[in-house]
């Protein structure tokens, strides 16, 4: 099997679990963070991007990604499998220059080949097909054309963090972030000769944040909004009870930024 195939299993897991967030749009606008600017930046100059620039956002949510990119007055697409989360994007980003578009990666038919100068994504690449997610990419972008991709994580300061990961495993004792620490969730470089060798940048910021921030945010993601309704409330109500007593958490905002020149 090639390094993108998946099982059916996978497939289907994956299908339904991307398709959650739409049941939580504007608690996902409230509490999931935005991108940093300094990596933004470092993405436009390094894409060599300039006003009138095609830009493509896959997997946009709420428009997290897409309020820092709509500044540059790129011809700026974003897309996103939820329709909640498009209305919701569209009512916060109304004055912005963006077409918003519901439409999965896989089925977008809103661009003709080597047209489009950067594709980038936000912490939702994984969620796309892995036998399509690279090969489209290379055949939308143009000759030099760039894929961009995002991801963050919370990464809680102790006891929280320890207190946090094990709640987690006791609901999801495979989830890999509670094994290994995080970091970039594609692997343009291998990508059997699609893209150039990647360029990969970091950026870390402490943070204090109320701790209904912290609830809101673990509330929000893929697995807990995968559990039935009775473990999830179990998960938030020990959440809660951690929290007690602490009106801010302390944490680091980590993300990565891995972008590779289509060859």
């Amino acid at each position: 099997m090639s390094a993108g195939t998946e099982t059916d299993q996978q497939r289907t897991v994956r299908l339904h679990r991307r398709a959650l967030f739409d049941t939580v749009a504007e608690q996902y606008h409230a509490f999931r963070p935005g991108y940093p600017a300094d990596l933004v930046e470092f993405m436009v100059d390094t894409a060599g991007l300039a006003a009138g620039s095609t830009v493509l956002e896959v997997g946009c949510g709420t428009g997290q990604l897409t309020s820092s990119l709509a500044g540059f007055g790129f011809g700026l697409t974003a897309i996103d499998i939820g329709p909640s989360m498009i209305a919701t994007a569209r009512h916060h980003l109304h004055d912005a220059a963006v077409q918003l578009q519901v439409a999965s990666f896989e089925e977008f038919e809103g661009a003709a080949a080597e047209t489009i100068d950067l594709i980038v994504s936000g912490t939702a690449f994984h969620w796309v097909d892995p036998d399509v997610r690279f090969r489209k990419s290379a055949r939308l972008l143009r000759p030099g054309g760039w894929l961009a991709v995002l991801s963050t994580a919370e990464l809680y300061d102790d006891p929280l963090g320890t207190a946090l990961r094990a709640i987690w495993s006791a609901r999801s004792p495979n989830i890999a972030w509670a094994k290994q620490p995080p970091g970039p969730d594609i692997n343009i470089a291998a990508t059997s000769g699609l893209f150039d060798i990647p360029v990969e940048r970091s950026h870390s910021q402490r943070l204090v944040v109320p701790a209904q921030v912290v609830v809101g945010v673990e509330n929000t993601r893929a697995t807990s909004l995968s559990w039935p309704e009775e473990v999830r409330a179990d998960f938030t109500a020990e959440l809660r009870n951690l929290l007690r007593g602490n009106d801010e958490v302390h944490l680091t905002q980590q993300t990565w930024l891995v972008m590779a020149q289509v060859r």
